[in-house]
C-alpha cells in the first residue's frame, strides 16, 4: 500500500536526536538507505537539456529529473541532485514520477506508481519543443488498465511536464488519485546553515484548484524561486504528504508531497472524517479515451514578485484585505487578477460569507465586500466565463474582541489548576489542557508538558499572562497574580541563592525510585529520554526557558505602572527588576543557547526600553551590554539562524529586532529575507502567513509526528519583524499583508469555547486542531505585543484598513479599530505609529489635506482612568511631517497621560509641526 507512515519509526528518528550525537544517528539511516539496491539506472548515464531559463538534467533509465538548475545562479539546483546517488533504490519519488489511484466498475481501488519498482522506461521519439518523451509502461504493474507516457516539453519558453493517459482496456477507468510528486530540495540533512540557505528551498501550496500553483523559494529568500503552475487541465485539489517514501524524515527533512489532480479515492479511503480544502473529484476514461495533464515550471525572482509573475503568466491572482482569517464584525475586501469575467461565485459552506460585488479598480481589478457570517472554516469558488475554477479558503472567527476573551476565560478556567500538588508543587497555575479529553494534562511522558516549561509546557501560562497586556480582566489577573508570584517565582524559577533568577526545565520529572508507588499513571509510558530525572528537570541551562518568565515579569509590570487596583501600583518596579535580571540570567546560566536567537526574545528589547524610560539606567546598560554582545556575534555569521535545531524559525524574530536596533542594518535584511522565504502569501488562511515549523507536534503536540504545522507559534512571532519593517517601509504592500496574516493565524484556530491548540494539522487525513494546547502561549505573545490597526492608502485598490472598518467622506478618512486591544494604529501615509498602554482608542480620523489626526479615546472604566499615549512616526517619507501634541503634556518617560472623560469620549489631536 502506498502512503502509509510508519509513525513509531519517524518519532524515533527525531527523538533520538536527542540522546544520539546527530552526525551519528543521521549517517546510520541515511546509509540503510544508501544500502538499498540501485534500480533508478544512474549507471546508464544522465541528458543535459537546454530548457530556456534552466538547464534540465534527467536519468536516462527513467526520465526522471537528475537536476534542475536555473543559469542565472551557479552551483544551485532546485531538486536534491547531491542525494541522487543514495535516492536511487525502488519506491524514492523524483520529479517526474506519477501516482495514479484507479478502478473499473466493480472492483475497489488499485494504486500505481512510477517508483514503486524501478525499471527502464520505453523512450519514444522527441523532436521540436518536446525535450524527451517516453512510455511508462515498464516501470508501472502491468495490470494497469491506462497507458501512461511522459512529455517533457517546452511551451512559450517554460519548461513542461506532461502526461498523457489513455484507456487502452475495454471497460470505463475511474481516476480517483492522480497526484505528481513534487520533488524539491528540502533536505537539510548534514548541512550548515550557510549551505542550506545557499543550497536548498522550501515549497508552498496554493491549494486553489485551477488558479492553485506551488512557490518554490530558496532559504536565502534571493532570486531565483520557481513557480509550478497548471498546464492544461490540472487543478491542485489537494497536497498530499509523500509519507511512503524512505528518505529519512525528521528534523532536518519536512519530508515530500504531491500535488492531486483528483483526490476522491484517498477521501473515500485514507482521509475518510476529513474534511477536504475542495470537494474531492474523480474523472472516468472511456476506453480508447486520451487525457493530458501538465504541471509549467517557471523561473521567477524573490517571493515578493511571484504575483507579479502570475499575472504575467495569464494566471489569476487574489489579495483579500485583511486577508484570509476573518472577523464577523470586519468588513472585508477581495480583488481579482484575471483576464476572464467572473461567471459566478458559490459559497461553501452556503451563507457562511456574504459577497458582494462592488466597482472594479482603475486597472479593472474585479472587487468585492466580503462578510463572514458562520464561524468556521468557508471557501469562496469563483468560475470564470472561460472555465476556470479558483478556491480561495477563508477562516471566519468571532469578532477580535470576542476570541481573545474566550481565550482568557477559558486558559484561566478549565486550564486553572488549583489543588494540592505536594510533590511537583505546580499550583496554583494555567497548566497545559487536553481538548479532547476536556482534561488537564498533568502528566505526560514528555516531562516539559506537564511540567510548565520548556514552550510545551509553559505555553499555557504565558499565553494566558499576555492575553491580560491585551484586554486585562480582573478576575483573570488576581489568579495568575498568584501564580506569578509563588508557582512562577520561587519554583519555575529561582527566586533566591547564587543562582537566583535561573528558570528550571521542568516541574515536573521520573524519579520512581524516591516517590511513593502510585505516583505515575500506569498507562504511560515513561521509558523514554523525555521522561526527564529530577537532575535534567532541574537544570537552568535551556535559554529559551528564560523569555517566557521575563515576558511574564514584564507583563505584571505594565498591569501595576498602568492601571489602577489590578497590580499593586508599587510593585511595578520590582516586577520590572526581576524582568531584566531574568533576561540578564539568561547569558549567565544558559550561555550555549543564548549564543542564538529566542523565540519571544523580543520581550528583551520591550524591557531595555521600559528600563530606559523609568530611568533605571544601571540596569539598562548592563542588559543593552548584554545584549549587543549577543548581537555582535550574530553580525559575524553569514545566517545566524542556528538554535538547539539544526535548522529552526524560531531565532530569526530576536536577531532581527536587535540587528535593527544596533543598526546592523545588513544582517536585519539578511534576516527579514529569510523570513520571507518561509512566511507565504497565498489566498488561504492556513498558509498564508504560516510560519514553516513541522517538528513541534512531537514535543508540543498529542498527534507526535513530522507534519506541516498550520499557524504554529512562528506565524505570529515572525510577524514582528516582518510588521516592524513593513511600518519602517510604508509603501511595500507585501510586508503589511505577510505580517499581519501571520499576526491573524495566531489566533486563527481558537475555538469557539476559547481552548487554543499548539497547531492545525495539515495532512488531509486530518485537517483538524490539535488535541492539546501545548506550545501555543509562544504565539500569541507575538499577537500581544504587536496587534495593530492599519490605516494605508493603495495606489490601486485605495483606502483600506487592517484591524478595523474604514469609511472615507471627502477629505476625512474615519476608522474603528476592531483589534481585541484597540490600542494602536498606524497611518501609513503619515508612518505614524500610535500606541496606547492604557486605555482604548474608539474611532481615529486622518485629514487628507491637513494631516491632522484626531484619535478618540473610549470612556474610562474601573481600572482605567487615564489613558498612556504615545507615538512614534517610523518611516521617512515626503508626504509626512513631524508631528505634535498641543493639549497634553509629555511625561519623563516619554508619554502622554489624557485623564479620560467617565461617560464621554476624550479626543487627543496630532497636528502637523509648523516650519
Amino acid at each position: 500500500m502506498r502512503n502509509l507512515p510508519s509513525l513509531y519509526c519517524l518519532c524515533l528518528v527525531v527523538l533520538l536526536t536527542f540522546i544520539t550525537p546527530r552526525p551519528v544517528l543521521a549517517q546510520k539511516y541515511w546509509d540503510k538507505l544508501a544500502a538499498r539496491p540501485a534500480t533508478l539506472g544512474l549507471e546508464q548515464g544522465t541528458l543535459n537539456l537546454e530548457a530556456g531559463d534552466m538547464q534540465l538534467k534527467l536519468v536516462i533509465s527513467s526520465q526522471t529529473v537528475a537536476a534542475l538548475s536555473p543559469k542565472a545562479v551557479a552551483n544551485f539546483d532546485f531538486t536534491p541532485s547531491d542525494r541522487l546517488n543514495v535516492r536511487h533504490s525502488d519506491g524514492l519519488y523524483h520529479l517526474g514520477d506519477i501516482n495514479l489511484t484507479l478502478r473499473t466498475q466493480g472492483k475497489d481501488w488499485q494504486k500505481y506508481s512510477s517508483a514503486t519498482k524501478r525499471a527502464p522506461v520505453k523512450v519514444l521519439k522527441s523532436s521540436g519543443k518536446v525535450l524527451a518523451a517516453a512510455d511508462l509502461s515498464p516501470t508501472l504493474a502491468a495490470d494497469i488498465p491506462l497507458q501512461v507516457k511522459r512529455f517533457w516539453e517546452m511551451k512559450d519558453g517554460e519548461l513542461v511536464l506532461r502526461f498523457e493517459l489513455k484507456n487502452n482496456s475495454k471497460s470505463d477507468v475511474e481516476i480517483g488519485g492522480l497526484g505528481i510528486p513534487m520533488i524539491f530540495n528540502n533536505i537539510l540533512e548534514g548541512k550548515s546553515l550557510d549551505e542550506t540557505h545557499a543550497q536548498n528551498v522550501f515549497y508552498d501550496p496554493y491549494i486553489g484548484m485551477d488558479a492553485g500553483y506551488l512557490q518554490v523559494t530558496r532559504l536565502s529568500g534571493l532570486a531565483p524561486s520557481l513557480l509550478v503552475l497548471p498546464d492544461g487541465d490540472t487543478p491542485f485539489e489537494a497536497y498530499n504528504p509523500l509519507l511512503d517514501d524512505p528518505t529519512p524524515r525528521s528534523i532536518v527533512f519536512e519530508g515530500f508531497y504531491e500535488w492531486m489532480v483528483y483526490s476522491k479515492a484517498p477521501a473515500e479511503q485514507e482521509w475518510t472524517g476529513a474534511e477536504q480544502w475542495n470537494t474531492p473529484r474523480s474523472a472516468v476514461l472511456k476506453p480508447g479515451e486520451v487525457r493530458n495533464f501538465g504541471l509549467k515550471l517557471v523561473v521567477a525572482g524573490p517571493v515578493k514578485t511571484l504575483e507579479s509573475k502570475l499575472a504575467q503568466q495569464q494566471r489569476p491572482v487574489a489579495v483579500s484585505v485583511p486577508g484570509y482569517v476573518l472577523p464577523q464584525d470586519v468588513d472585508a475586501k477581495l480583488f481579482l487578477k484575471y483576464d476572464e469575467k467572473v461567471k459566478h461565485i458559490a459559497v461553501y459552506p452556503q451563507d457562511a460569507l456574504t459577497i458582494t460585488a462592488a466597482e472594479n479598480t482603475k486597472n479593472n481589478w474585479k472587487t468585492y465586500q466580503v462578510k463572514g457570517n458562520s464561524w468556521g472554516r468557508a471557501r469562496l469558488t469563483v468560475t470564470y466565463d472561460d472555465g476556470l475554477v479558483q478556491t480561495i479558503s477563508y477562516k471566519v472567527i468571532k469578532p477580535e474582541s470576542q476570541v481573545i476573551a474566550d481565550y482568557g476565560n477559558f486558559s484561566t478556567t478549565k486550564q486553572w489548576f488549583d489543588e494540592p500538588d505536594p510533590i511537583f508543587k505546580r499550583s496554583p497555575s494555567v497548566i497545559t489542557y487536553d481538548d479532547e479529553k476536556k482534561a488537564q494534562v498533568r502528566q505526560d511522558n514528555r516531562a516539559w508538558i506537564a511540567g510548565l516549561s520548556d514552550e510545551g509546557g509553559a505555553g499555557s501560562w504565558l499565553g494566558a499572562l499576555m492575553k491580560q497586556l491585551v484586554v486585562p480582566n480582573a478576575i483573570e489577573v488576581a489568579k495568575l497574580k498568584r501564580f506569578a508570584d509563588s508557582t512562577m517565582f520561587g519554583r519555575i524559577q529561582l527566586s533566591e541563592g547564587p543562582n537566583k533568577y535561573g528558570v528550571k526545565k521542568s516541574l515536573f520529572y521520573y524519579a520512581p525510585d524516591s516517590l511513593p508507588k502510585g505516583t505515575y499513571d500506569e498507562n504511560l509510558n515513561f521509558k523514554t529520554w523525555s521522561a526527564w530525572p529530577t537532575k535534567e528537570a532541574n537544570s537552568l541551562g535551556r535559554s529559551y526557558n528564560y523569555p517566557h518568565v521575563a515576558a511574564a515579569h514584564w507583563v505584571m509590570y505594565r498591569l501595576a505602572r498602568n492601571y489602577k487596583g489590578l497590580v499593586d501600583a508599587a510593585s511595578w518596579k520590582t516586577y520590572l527588576t526581576h524582568a531584566a535580571e531574568t533576561s540578564l540570567a539568561m547569558s549567565r546560566l544558559a550561555p550555549h543557547y543564548a549564543q542564538y536567537g529566542q523565540m519571544e526574545g523580543t520581550v528583551f528589547l520591550l524591557i531595555l526600553k521600559d528600563l530606559k524610560s523609568e530611568g533605571m539606567t544601571t540596569l539598562a546598560d548592563k542588559l543593552e551590554a548584554d545584549m549587543k554582545k549577543r548581537a555582535l556575534h550574530w553580525r559575524s555569521l553569514g545566517y545566524p539562524f542556528g538554535s538547539e535545531m539544526p535548522w529552526d524559525s524560531t531565532g530569526q524574530e530576536e536577531v532581527y529586532v536587535w540587528s535593527a536596533y544596533f543598526g546592523f542594518d545588513d544582517k536585519a535584511e539578511v534576516t527579514l529575507n529569510a523570513i520571507l522565504a518561509y512566511v507565504p502569501v497565498v489566498p488561504h488562511w492556513a498558509y498564508n502567513g504560516n510560519a514553516r515549523r513541522y517538528w513541534d507536534f512531537l514535543y508540543g503536540g498529542k498527534l507526535q509526528r513530522v507534519e506541516r504545522m498550520i499557524h504554529h507559534y512562528g506565524s505570529a512571532l515572525n510577524a514582528i519583524p516582518v510588521l516592524e519593517e513593513y511600518r519602517k517601509n510604508p509603501d511595500d504592500f507585501y510586508l503589511l499583508r505577510a505580517g499581519y496574516a501571520g499576526l491573524m493565524g495566531s489566533i486563527s484556530n481558537i475555538t469557539q469555547e476559547g481552548f487554543a491548540p499548539a497547531a492545525f494539522h495539515a495532512f488531509p487525513s486530518t485537517l483538524r486542531n490539535d488535541g492539546i494546547s501545548g506550545d501555543y502561549g509562544s504565539g500569541f505573545f507575538g499577537y500581544a505585543v504587536n496587534t495593530g490597526t492599519y490605516i494605508i492608502r493603495h495606489k490601486e485598490f485605495g483606502w483600506l484598513s487592517f484591524g478595523g472598518n474604514l469609511q472615507q467622506a471627502g477629505q476625512l478618512v474615519k476608522v474603528k479599530p476592531l483589534t481585541a486591544a484597540r490600542n494602536a494604529v498606524f497611518i501609513a501615509e503619515a508612518g505614524l505609529w500610535i500606541n496606547l498602554d492604557a486605555g482604548n482608542i474608539d474611532e481615529i480620523s486622518y485629514h487628507l489635506k491637513t494631516g491632522e489626526v484626531r484619535v478618540k479615546l473610549a470612556p474610562a472604566n474601573q481600572f482605567t482612568g487615564t489613558a498612556v499615549l504615545k507615538y512614534a512616526q517610523t518611516a521617512d517619507n515626503s508626504l509626512q511631517a513631524s508631528y505634535e501634541i498641543a493639549n497634553f503634556e509629555r511625561t519623563t518617560q516619554g508619554n502622554y497621560k489624557i485623564p479620560l472623560q467617565r461617560d464621554g469620549i476624550t479626543e487627543v489631536v496630532l497636528q502637523r509641526k509648523k516650519n
